[in-house]
């Protein structure tokens, strides 16, 4: 299978008709990736066409809820589908990813535990389980959660995974951002970030860079939260020309940056410094790499 990228959702907290949330599935030989499950992630994940139990990595780059606010109800899928033949669920992120995972399904105090306990318990459940093709008894699900921090944080048959830490909105919150290289290319998911050199360093040479573009530059105003902590069009055009990358997916935007005028704008301005291709993020696209 040649390399896939879906974005799934490429949006931010607020709810619009374009984008909400944050996650993106990512296909290389015969694994499948996810990172980040914000707002809708797992329902975007099936209208694709996707199932929760062909995932077996999960990559989070910050706990901000738009990040992962679907993480419960992707699990809870993932499992309920289950036929207890899937690979046990790999999860990475940064700090909190470990206490986030044993609160929403450990035992016994999981604030889903209950529905744990009734889909491995009650015959309702058990004959689901069989009629997909498990073999009882139903045991519940194994989820290998880990903190993680910069340097290599996973590998498959041919590709490995590589962190780097992102400027956001430390010391709430760590927030790192991956890189994907394999035999087919490589790329590089930005997370929520301001530009940084870490990031730059992080994405040199890669053949796609999906990055936060949050707002036009009249929007990004100096000494603002926002413009300390996200990054906008002139910045992510900048990270890409800086890096080197072949090519630029633009995500995280407002849902006022889907205005024709607005969105023709933060184009130009992108186009302006950057002279690869330019993808604009929308939900349910799939994007090259290479």
């Amino acid at each position: 299978m040649p390399p896939r990228v879906i974005m799934l959702c490429t949006g931010t907290p607020a709810p619009d008709m374009a984008h909400w949330g944050s996650s993106f599935l990512v296909g290389i030989g015969e694994e499948w990736l996810m990172f980040d499950c914000g707002h809708g992630a797992n329902y975007k994940l099936h209208k694709a066409g996707f199932q929760s139990t062909q995932v077996d990595r999960m990559f989070f780059t910050h706990h901000h809820s738009d990040h992962d606010a679907d993480y419960p109800s992707f699990l809870l899928t993932r499992f309920d589908m289950s036929i207890g033949k899937e690979s046990e669920l790999q999860v990475y992120g940064p700090k909190l990813t470990e206490q986030l995972t044993d609160r929403l399904l450990g035992e016994p105090n999981g604030a889903y535990w209950h529905d744990i306990v009734a889909r491995t318990k009650h015959p309702l459940s058990v004959a689901a389980y069989v009629e997909r093709g498990g073999i009882p008894p139903r045991k519940p699900p194994k989820i290998h959660a880990r903190d993680i921090g910069p340097g290599t944080v996973a590998t498959g048959k041919n590709w490995e995974i590589t962190a780097a830490p992102v400027d956001h909105v430390q010391p709430y919150l760590d927030s790192l951002a991956y890189r994907i290289d394999s035999d087919e290319g490589s790329i590089v998911f930005s997370g929520d970030t301001s530009p940084c050199k870490s990031l730059t360093d992080l994405a040199t040479g890669a053949d796609l860079l999906v990055m936060e573009c949050i707002k036009v530059d009249e929007d990004m105003i100096p000494g603002s939260p926002s413009y300390e902590t996200e990054t906008g069009t002139f910045g992510a055009a900048q990270t890409a020309v800086d890096a080197g990358v072949k090519r630029l997916a633009l995500v995280h935007q407002q849902g006022k940056m889907e205005e024709p005028v607005r969105k023709s704008q933060a184009l130009f301005e992108v186009k302006s410094v950057y002279d690869g291709p330019v993808i604009w993020g929308e939900e349910l696209l799939e994007v090259p790499w290479e």
